[in-house]
């Protein structure tokens, strides 16, 4: 309880650090398990770049798997955070177990349905006859094993908001280096290809999700995992679904984006297209991962401050996130903009995919720099509860404006797959105004709260 009360005393920046490192540490390594697999597939021998494009038809599929790890994980994790701000401990720990059992529920139902469902969803997805054997070697893998990617994605959430951002961080670190350790031994070893890639990516899921359950239930957590904490509360479940719909929405909005992007980079691009934005997403995953570490370290320190009316802290917490997001976003855009051809030629060197994947890099993420304001500003809305707004603000990009653009732009002048491109830009800077717009507001009113209380 000595680290929750010092969320709301010690220096903003040193709490800052010290939640978010851990968590960019952590995020950056959960972000490996999908690019270091893609690294390998696309360097697969005698496969070329269509495993590569395989994956990247699989991409819909595992937003939708990560959508719903932090529709529980992240809506859990902020109300443990304004619980212990509250000092109602059995709330929190009832909320924790309540998350267990509903990631083991969504689980069986999405592995069900996937495995079930695999050819039809593929292929609405943008498989083509060329494509669809490394999809489905690669998902059906990744299906088995969905209780152990959305319990780990859930309890590495959790453990920062029970005040060890070091102990997640360190689980994540271990589970990369079983999965990179695993990939080279299945691929390049074993022969066993693209399902070797999936496999390597499910053991070590399972690896980190026994590891973190130890530790909630005979470690040294603040909260215990407890039998009479599996009860389901359905007052706590709707608090907790209310928060984590923000990002699981967004991540939906991610899915349905992807498979309109998929159809329409084959439209106009072919095959090649599709896996050329599976390594523009990779690329993008590498610099927006450590913003989604500054949103998840920052998410208990706005959390409590702004339950315990706090919200001068609050407030400082967001401006010292949005800072420090730019300032890694604009390094990343300079980056990508010096070297794009050095950079795609990770996951593929194909020089086909490159003439397509060079300037498809350059255009989709030209507006990098600047999506950290509209990444924190929607996740600051989310920590104090604010679930509607914070929800408009996920979708915004992802379906109000990407979407239409996506649909529109292509057919536009001929742009064809420079349209496509295009749209991700264009939403970029439209959502970043309009976020930015809203937290000039909210701050204003928190302002004239923490007026009428001086006086």
């Amino acid at each position: 309880m000595k680290d929750q009360k010092l969320l709301g005393e010690e220096s903003e920046l040193k709490l800052l650090i010290k939640y978010s490192v851990p968590a960019i540490i952590g995020m950056l390594v959960n972000a490996l398990y999908n690019i270091v697999d893609r690294i390998f597939i696309g360097h697969i021998p005698g496969v070329g770049p269509m495993a590569i494009t395989g994956v990247g038809i699989t991409m819909p599929i595992m937003s939708i798997l990560l959508g719903f790890g932090m529709l529980i994980g992240i809506g859990a994790t902020a109300n443990i955070s304004i619980k212990f701000g509250q000092n109602k401990r059995k709330d929190a720990e009832k909320i924790l177990g309540n998350s267990v059992v509903l990631i083991t529920i969504i689980s069986l139902v999405l592995t069900i349905v996937g495995i079930v469902f695999a050819n039809s969803i593929l292929h609405l997805f943008g498989a083509s006859e060329a494509t669809i054997f490394y999809a489905k070697e690669y998902i059906n893998v990744i299906l088995l094993g969905t209780i152990f990617n959305l319990m780990s994605f859930s309890l590495y959430s959790t453990i920062r908001a029970d005040g060890n951002p070091k102990m997640s961080a360190a689980v994540m670190v271990l589970g990369c280096i079983i999965n990179v350790i695993l990939d080279a031994v299945f691929i390049f070893v074993f022969n066993l290809g693209i399902k070797g890639a999936a496999l390597a990516t499910v053991i070590s899921q399972i690896v980190t999700t026994l590891i973190m359950l130890y530790y909630y239930t005979l470690g040294g957590s603040n909260l215990k995992l407890k039998l009479e904490t599996l009860k389901l509360d359905w007052g706590l479940v709707k608090i907790v679904l209310a928060i984590g719909v923000a990002p699981f929405s967004m991540q939906m909005a991610a899915s349905v984006v992807q498979v309109i992007a998929n159809n329409a980079l084959r439209m106009y691009g072919g095959d090649l297209a599709i896996g050329a934005m599976a390594a523009i997403s990779s690329i993008s995953m590498i610099f927006l991962m450590p913003i989604f570490g500054i949103n998840q370290g920052s998410q208990p320190i706005i959390g409590y401050n702004y339950g315990a009316k706090k919200y001068e802290r609050a407030q400082k917490t967001v401006k010292l996130a949005m800072i420090a997001a730019t300032t890694i976003l604009v390094l990343g855009g300079i980056l990508i903009q010096a070297f794009p051809a050095l950079v795609i030629s990770m996951f593929n060197s194909d020089p086909k995919l490159l003439e397509i994947g060079v300037p498809g890099l350059r255009i989709y993420l030209f507006m990098m720099p600047i999506i950290g304001i509209s990444i924190i500003g929607s996740n600051y809305f989310q920590s104090i509860g604010k679930a509607k707004l914070a929800t408009f603000l996920s979708l915004l990009r992802q379906v109000i404006l990407l979407i239409p653009l996506t649909l529109i732009l292509p057919k536009i002048a001929g742009l064809g797959l420079t349209g496509v491109w295009l749209a991700g830009t264009l939403s970029d800077f439209l959502s970043t105004i309009i976020t930015g717009l809203f937290i000039i507001k909210e701050f204003k009113k928190e302002y004239s709260i923490e007026d009428k209380k001086a006086i």
